[in-house]
């Protein structure tokens, strides 16, 4: 599964090592003295390097599915948010799930080393992973992630493989920059002066400090007991990544429900269900596309719905504040089932085991993208009385109906 911060300490990442794309004495788009230095751009390199290897050995350490060749029987339907690809995807026939799994070892495992292998191997590893997230793009919402991992690919090109991208017009960008990098190779026969010192200076620092921090995570590479999306410095400004190190064969999900009976264990009790705004809940609504935006709450109710609830405090807290009817919560939501009522006397959660309905079956001509199953009860009902010691206990705000 992936971490839950995996995505923030990439992000941490590639913005500590952006400050020192840019020009180092001017605000200009463009350096008017020097080019990034090819330590920086070796340091984005070095990035994908590791969050591509990461992946590919968390998953062959990590779960034996993704060695028998048979993960992607399961993904695209217990992914945290599937979308309408990922529905069709799954039906696939074995041997193309199979061909999935080894292209996707391919890319993180073998393509890596591309970068060591000279100019032209470097700018087919960008290709290759640039559009190795497109299509991870296409069969998921993963929120911005794969667009993030997208950034340090850019660096495996150089000018001239990008020059096609720009203006030929006189006094176009291209034009422009290639009038710099010949006053710069003129240059380099003058003096160094002062801001250049400076640069250089800088430039070896940020090399020697990426180099020493990463030793840790180059040793956590090797180790067989491998940790994916984690940092050994404070900082996070040089981690370890992976995804999907485990997979999870069947897909359950909490859904919450309330009632405004006065006995929740009364038979009669009529449980109205809340709707998030794209995980799967209701039976006929189509699976959401949303990349790159992520719905936190979402994500986090994937993690939420293989625990259980008290490995997840914060489902209790969630139920609490849709007691109160509060705003700023039901603004996270798709459906309010109390929309101008009273506010629900009982939330519960209630655990069942979803699947995707096959294309053209009965289910989907009944309109349902998904069929479901009970479990059993996911917490048992609570009321916002009776949440009050909780709150306490935990110093969290006590919520109060409007």
């Amino acid at each position: 599964m992936l971490d839950r911060s995996g995505w923030e300490s990439q992000l941490l990442e590639t913005g500590f090592l952006g400050i020192f794309l840019c020009p180092l004495w001017t605000l200009s788009r463009l350096p008017q003295h020097t080019p990034p230095s090819s330590i920086v751009i070796w340091g984005f390199r070095w990035l994908i390097f590791r969050i591509m290897l990461g992946a590919g050995l968390i998953k062959i350490r990590g779960d034996r599915c993704w060695r028998e060749l048979t993960c992607m029987d399961y993904h695209y339907e217990t992914q945290p948010v599937p979308n309408p690809i990922a529905y069709f995807m799954h039906r696939s026939p074995w041997w193309f799930h199979q061909f999935e799994t080894l292209v996707n070892h391919f890319i993180e495992l073998v393509v890596p080393f591309f970068l060591l292998l000279g100019r032209r191997m470097c700018i087919v590893h960008g290709l290759l992973q640039i559009l190795f997230q497109v299509l991870l793009i296409i069969s998921g919402n993963l929120s911005f992630l794969n667009w993030l991992t997208m950034v340090p690919s850019i660096a495996c090109f150089d000018d001239a493989s990008l020059a096609f991208l720009f203006s030929s017009r006189r006094g176009g960008l291209r034009e422009r920059v290639a009038r710099m990098q010949l006053e710069e190779s003129a240059r380099e026969q003058l003096p160094l002066r002062y801001g250049c010192y400076v640069r250089r200076v800088v430039n070896v620092s940020f090399g020697l400090l990426i180099a020493y921090l990463s030793i840790p995570v180059v040793l956590n590479l090797l180790n067989s007991r491998q940790v994916m999306n984690t940092s050994f410095n404070p900082l996070r400004i040089v981690n370890t990544y992976g995804a999907f190190g485990s997979i999870t064969k069947e897909r359950t999900e909490v859904i919450l429900q309330g009632t405004s009976s006065l006995d929740p264990n009364d038979p009669a009790a009529v449980w109205e269900e809340y709707d998030f705004k794209c995980k799967p809940g209701d039976l006929k609504r189509r699976p959401c596309f949303i990349t790159p935006y992520h719905y936190r709450l979402d994500w986090l109710m994937w993690f939420a719905a293989f625990q259980t609830y008290e490995q997840n405090e914060w489902i209790i807290h969630l139920a609490g504040k849709l007691l109160a009817q509060e705003e700023e919560t039901l603004s996270l939501m798709a459906t309010n089932p109390f929309a101008g009522r009273a506010p629900p006397r009982w939330i519960r959660g209630e655990h069942f085991k979803y699947k995707f309905s096959r294309p053209g079956g009965k289910h989907a001509s009944e309109g349902r993208w998904w069929i479901r199953k009970r479990i059993g009860p996911y917490f048992p009902p609570v009321n916002l009385q009776g949440l009050k010691k909780f709150y306490e206990d935990r110093n969290w705000p006590y919520p109060v109906r409007d």
